[in-house]
């Protein structure tokens, strides 16, 4: 009969470092790979300068307008 009330504190700090090593094994399974990193990097770069290109055109445009 085991239970963990009758575990020895050894055996219940074992369990709980087999508990988290499978939560880091889970979450390096789940990480995009580097490929990926760099990509979204390259094209969130890509989309930032696109919308600071189009700020810049729409204040100029502001600028201009009639007061």
């Amino acid at each position: 009969m085991t239970s963990e009330a009758q575990d020895s504190p050894l055996d219940a700090a074992l369990g709980r470092i087999e508990q988290a090593i499978a939560r880091l094994e889970a979450a390096v399974s789940a990480a995009p790979a580097r490929a990926e990193v760099a990509d979204l990097r390259s094209r969130h770069r890509r989309l930032k300068e696109r919308v600071t290109q189009e700020i810049e055109q729409l204040d100029l445009l502001l600028a201009n307008l009639p007061q």
